[in-house]
This record gives structure tokens, C-alpha cells and sequence, in this order.
């Protein structure tokens, strides 16, 4: 058996199955024997006052015999137990999904309440936070740059210590923490590298794509390894600032040069995760950020040029001196000409920039040269074939080149494709730069956060497992078919498949899978993960057609439901496995379910395969490229449920390996970045 999935409600509605009709009485009439409907006869013993009652039937009612009647009552009596013993079920199963909600709220009630007892002021946020102080101690003249420098060197060498202490002073004003701080003297250096993110996107603040996911999850992955991360952002006017710890003004204004003039900058401080977050807001062109989109404008260069010469003139400013500058895409490109050109002799001469693409499919970031100018960049210098002219369109400057050419590391994120398959296949007329520059190229893949997406602490399930110990699945399967209401034969094959929000749905091809699978005799579960009333109708409209009982649909987004889903499903049905926002193969893998693609034509999903014949190209993909070409990539549905049924131990196998991969920010992900770290520092 198979299966698929669709969920409403966090609380299932219970339904009473189907029961009889009601049985129809024949009227019955009770008479007194002068004919006059009253109930029943009277009859007086003239020896004493006892009543004495008897029943009285109408002149045709001699023909029902009593027999009958009674065999009425006693149907009419089986129909209110069988609808009592209904009810009494009912009454059990809501008691008993009532217990398991109350379970579950006080299992978030006591993780929101660890949250906010140990999340609310750990070491790393104490960190980032006085090292944000010491900022605006630089801007408002309190302290020179060098000192600056000297008491970050403090606080990263001696985290522990100065947080506590800071934890105690925090509320004090700059000059009495600046007197605190200055007690303090100095120890040894680190290992860890000071990065500072210039980006545009940063979730939870800009939750739009792949690099706001990207960020994030790097940034914390080497925090957690011990590394000093800052993140540089626009304040846009759309930001979601409700998980930022501490959001404060600097009462300074930063100035930073523009088209010829130097404008004042507003200057936002914060933490989130544990990251030091700055926001810079122009006063003067306060129209670039305030805005309801983040990109697709016509001065978009202006916009984000402004930024990038900003957030450099702020980090000069407040004497920072970190390792890496790491930017990303068109839209911070630029920093690189930039640093090299103007700011590297400002005290910088100790730092490396590494420049992350996250593909080369946009045509935005091609511009006029003398628009270079704006930020203080001279074009006759950079409009050169060796610098920033277009290869293809010799008139313009191409941004993105010039982030390549001017970075000493280029981390191109891309899980599935190598890169050679990148640089011949993938690089739209950038392909003469990416190869005279090929030795600075890594390949990384995107990741997970494991805080969220890990099944053997996920409190979100009935049971916890991992590679080693896989018994917890199994548990997690027979939960879910009990909760959908769908068979439990242990031969069942359950099939899952989340949509994701903002993507279109080929109904099509979904209803092709369905139907084909439903001679296998698969279950399946679809899962919404937004509210958007026409996808939802679309599903809905496909269930009633399917007529399927071994099909559940599930519209609405349902958290603990969505992990219940993976853990449970032996299959995830996947959109692609391309797009760098979705995120559903990597969880299906590391809750052990085989990501299999909607279509498993690899050219329909846009995969350029494998190619085994280049040996010496091995080394240059992923692992978790590896793992997909090997075993999942060109698979359908079907030969994936044959294979389960064929040869179950052999498929367990292949799920528990593809399990025992980190496939979080902190494995592979970490690994690529930190040896690209290391190689550029020692430059």
C-alpha cells in the first residue's frame, strides 16, 4: 500500500459513521370504552378502590398482534444503544486527541520557556551586542578608531568573562561602560575569523529567498564554531523586526559619499540569533529603502551602489578591521572594486573579500560605466575587459563580473551541479571570467537548520530516531495513518507531498502521479504550507475528482503536522532539485524519506546529470550532489515503490546512509566555507 496526504485541522473532526433510519411506529391509539382517546381504561372493583388499568385498541387494531409491537420497541431500543455506544466512542477519541493537544501545549509552553530564560541573553548575543556599543562609543567621538579596535580584540578574546560582566552593566550609559571595559587587559588571540556580511536579505528580517536563508545559516553555523559574524543590511521599510534583540538607534549620524557629496546616514544596532546586526537608513535618499519591494526597480544600481559605499564608509568609520568582507550577488558586488580601489589602505589592509553567487541566470546588474562614478568609482579604470566591461555587450560594466574579478574567493551555492557544469553550462556569457578565475572557485551546498529539522530531538514527534536507531520511524508512521484516518497495514507505502508557498503547482502532472500510483496502491498525504485560497481550491477540487480514500488533503499550515509528515512518509514527493529556496529534499533525507522529484526527467527539472566519465572532475561536487545523482535524482514513483516492496532491506539501507550525512549548515556547508576562509586569509 502507498500513500498521500492533505491535513485541515490541528484537532481532526470526528465523524459518526453512518446509522439506520430511524424505524417508523404504526400510530397506536389508547381508547376509553365510551371511544374517547384518553390513554387507558378505567375499571373500578366495586369490593375495594384498586385501579384497574388495561389497554384499549381501536376497532382495526384487534389485527396487530402484540408480539409485533414489542419487536418495535425492541429495534427502536437497539437503535439508541448503537447510537450510545457512537457517542461513547466519540467522547473517547476526543478525550483522547484532547490529551494529546494538551501534551503538546505544554511541551511548547516549556520550550518557550527555556527559550526565554536562556535564549534572551546567551554569551554570543552579549557579545555582539557590546560589540554594537562599541560602535556608536566610535561614531560619537567618545573613543578612537584604534581603541575601537582594541576592545573588540578584548571582547572576542574574552567572551565569557565580558559577558558576564556586561550582562551586569548592560543598562549603564557609554562612558560607564567604557570605563568598565577599559579594566580589562589583553589576552591571546583567537583562532576564530572576525566576517562581516554586506547584504540584502537576512531572514527572519527579509525572509524573500535563498540568500536571506543563506546568511542566517552560515552566520550561525560559525558562530557556533567560534567565529565573530556582523551582518551589514539596508533598513528597509519593510523589515520584520520582531525577533531583533535590542534594536536601538545610534544617535550619530554616519556620513558616506555619493554622487559627489557626503549624506548623512541614521545607523540601527541589533542582535538577532546571536548576530550583531547593523541597519543603515539614508536621510537624504530615504526613498531608496522605503519602499514595498526589495529589488526589481529601475535604480536599483543607485540604490544598492549607495549601500555598499555606506556600509564601507561605516566600517572605516568605527574602525573595524575584519578578516573577510563577504558580499553577495550583483547587488553588493560592487564592494569589491570599491575596497580595493578606495578603502583598502583605511586601516583594511588585514582584510580579504569572498564573494558568494547564488547563480548567474539574472541579467540585472549591467550598467552604464559612468554610472560607476556615483560611489567614487572611476570607470575609465574599470571599463576594461580584464575588469568590469561586459563580455558580450561591450558599451556596459557588468557588476557581477566585477564582484568575481575583484573577490579572492568565489563560493558559488549550488547543491546539485558541478562545477564544471556551472562554468561551461551555467554561466550565461560569464563563462571566459569564471575560467580565467577558476581557481578561485568553491562549490558549496545549501543547508538545513538543524535546530528545527532534526528527528532525533524534534519534540514535534511521538518518537525520536536517527541513523542508527531507526525504530522511532515506524512509530511515527502509525501515528500519522492514525491521525489521517487511513489504513495501517504494516505493507502500506505513504507518500507525502508539501506545497510550498509562493510556487506554482503543475496539477497535470500531480494527477498523472496519482493515478498511476494508485494501481500500486500507494497512500498519499498533501500538506499546504500557506493560506492562499486558490492553490487550496485547486487541491480540494482534485480530491473530489480523485475520489480516493487513500488520499488525504491538508491545505492549511499545520506545524506539527508538517514534521509528523516526514518523519512518517517513506516518500516526499519533490517540486525540484535546483531551487535554492526549497528545502524539502534536504529535510526528507534527514528524516528519512527518499526525495523523489515530481518528474524524474532531469532536463524537464533543469539537473544537467552527472557525468561519471569526467573522474578528475569527482572532487569538484558536493557531497550531497553525490548522494542525489547516485540515488535519487532520475528515480520515478513507481521503480521507487517497486524497490521498496522488491527489496526493502536494500532501500532501508540506501535511506539510513543518505540519514547519516549532515546535511545542516554546520556540515558540508561549514566545512567549504571555513577552508575558503582559511586559504584567503593566508593569502
Amino acid at each position: 500500500m502507498g500513500t498521500l496526504f492533505f491535513f485541515h485541522p490541528p484537532i481532526p473532526r470526528l465523524q459518526l459513521p453512518s446509522v439506520p433510519k430511524p424505524v417508523a411506529f404504526p400510530p397506536i391509539s389508547c381508547l376509553r370504552n365510551n371511544g374517547d382517546v384518553s390513554g387507558f381504561h378505567e375499571h373500578k372493583s366495586e369490593g375495594n378502590k384498586n385501579v384497574d388499568i388495561s389497554q384499549t385498541i381501536s376497532n382495526d387494531g384487534q389485527n396487530v398482534k402484540q408480539d409485533n409491537i414489542w419487536q418495535l420497541f425492541k429495534e427502536a431500543q437497539q437503535n439508541i444503544l448503537y447510537l450510545n455506544d457512537q457517542r461513547l466512542g466519540a467522547i473517547k477519541e476526543l478525550e483522547k486527541t484532547n490529551r494529546e493537544k494538551h501534551s503538546l501545549l505544554e511541551k511548547i509552553k516549556k520550550l518557550e520557556a527555556e527559550k526565554q530564560a536562556g535564549a534572551g541573553k546567551d554569551n554570543q548575543s552579549t557579545c555582539s551586542e557590546l560589540l554594537l556599543r562599541i560602535d556608536a562609543m566610535v561614531l560619537s567621538s567618545m573613543i578612537s578608531p584604534g581603541e575601537a579596535s582594541e576592545l573588540r580584540s578584548l571582547v572576542i578574546n574574552h567572551k565569557v568573562s565580558l559577558a558576564d560582566v556586561f550582562n551586569i552593566i548592560s543598562r549603564k550609559k557609554d562612558p560607564e561602560l567604557l570605563g568598565q571595559l577599559r579594566h580589562f587587559s589583553h589576552g591571546h588571540k583567537k583562532n576564530g575569523f572576525h566576517i562581516v556580511h554586506i547584504c540584502t536579505e537576512m531572514t527572519p528580517m527579509v525572509p524573500r529567498g535563498s540568500v536571506a536563508s543563506y546568511v542566517t545559516g552560515i552566520s550561525r553555523a560559525l558562530q557556533r564554531k567560534g567565529h565573530l559574524v556582523e551582518v551589514i543590511l539596508p533598513k528597509y521599510a519593510s523589515l520584520n523586526l520582531n525577533e531583533v534583540q535590542g534594536l536601538r538607534e545610534v544617535n550619530v549620524e554616519a556620513y558616506s559619499y555619493f554622487n559627489g557629496q557626503l549624506h548623512g546616514n541614521k545607523i540601527w544596532t541589533g542582535v538577532v540569533y546571536g548576530i550583531g546586526v547593523t541597519l543603515i537608513e539614508p536621510k537624504y535618499f530615504s526613498s531608496f529603502f522605503n519602499r514595498e519591494m526589495i529589488y526589481g526597480y529601475p535604480d536599483d544600481f543607485e540604490r544598492f551602489s549607495y549601500f555598499c559605499r555606506a556600509s564601507l564608509d561605516y566600517i572605516v568609520k568605527c574602525g573595524k578591521q575584519p578578516d573577510v568582507l563577504h558580499i553577495h550577488n550583483w547587488e553588493t558586488a560592487i564592494v569589491g572594486p570599491l575596497f580595493w580601489d578606495i578603502f583598502v589602505k583605511q586601516g583594511l589592509e588585514g582584510t580579504k573579500i569572498l564573494f558568494t553567487c547564488h547563480g548567474f541566470n539574472s541579467q540585472e546588474g549591467i550598467e552604464q560605466p559612468d554610472k560607476l562614478a556615483l560611489c567614487g568609482l572611476d570607470p575609465l579604470r574599470l571599463h576594461r575587459a580584464d575588469r568590469l566591461q561586459d563580455n558580450t555587450n561591450t558599451q556596459l560594466v557588468n557588476i557581477l563580473k566585477g564582484g568575481i574579478i575583484y573577490s579572492n574567493k568565489v563560493v558559488i551555492m549550488s547543491s546539485i551541479h558541478q562545477k564544471h557544469v556551472i562554468v561551461h553550462n551555467l554561466s550565461h556569457e560569464l563563462e571566459p571570467t569564471l575560467n580565467e578565475h577558476r581557481d578561485k572557485l568553491v562549490i558549496a551546498p545549501y543547508g538545513l537548520d538543524r535546530s528545527t529539522w532534526d528527528p532525533s530531538t524534534d519534540y514535534l514527534l511521538p518518537e525520536n530516531f536517527n541513523a542508527e536507531n531507526f525504530n522511532g520511524k515506524a512509530v511515527c508512521k502509525v501515528s500519522l495513518l492514525q491521525q489521517l484516518g487511513l489504513s495501517e497495514h504494516s505493507s502500506s507505502i505513504l507518500v507525502g507531498f508539501i506545497f510550498p508557498e509562493g510556487r506554482d503547482l503543475d496539477v497535470k502532472r500531480l494527477k498523472e502521479v496519482i493515478l498511476n500510483a494508485k494501481q500500486q496502491d500507494v497512500q498519499f498525504i498533501f500538506l499546504g504550507t500557506s493560506e492562499r485560497s486558490v492553490l487550496n481550491q485547486t487541491l480540494e477540487s482534485l480530491q473530489k475528482e480523485l475520489k480516493d480514500d487513500n488520499l488525504k488533503l491538508f491545505p492549511t499550515y499545520d506545524e506539527a503536522l508538517l514534521h509528523l509528515v516526514f518523519a512518517g512518509s517513506d516518500i516526499i514527493l519533490c517540486q525540484s532539485f535546483v531551487d535554492p529556496t526549497d528545502e524539502i529534499p534536504l529535510i526528507a533525507l534527514r528524516y528519512g524519506a527518499a526525495p523523489i522529484a515530481l518528474t524524474s526527467d532531469a532536463s524537464t527539472n533543469r539537473v544537467i546529470p552527472f557525468e561519471r566519465n569526467f573522474t578528475n572532475q569527482d572532487h569538484e561536487a558536493t557531497m550531497y550532489s553525490k548522494l542525489i545523482n547516485s540515488s535519487f535524482l532520475n528515480i520515478s514513483l513507481g521503480l521507487a515503490v517497486d524497490e521498496i516492496r522488491t527489496n526493502p532491506a536494500m532501500w532501508k539501507r540506501k535511506i539510513m546512509q543518505a540519514m547519516a550525512h549532515d546535511l545542516s549548515w554546520d556540515g558540508e556547508c561549514y566545512d567549504l566555507h571555513f577552508a575558503a576562509y582559511s586559504a584567503i586569509k593566508n593569502m
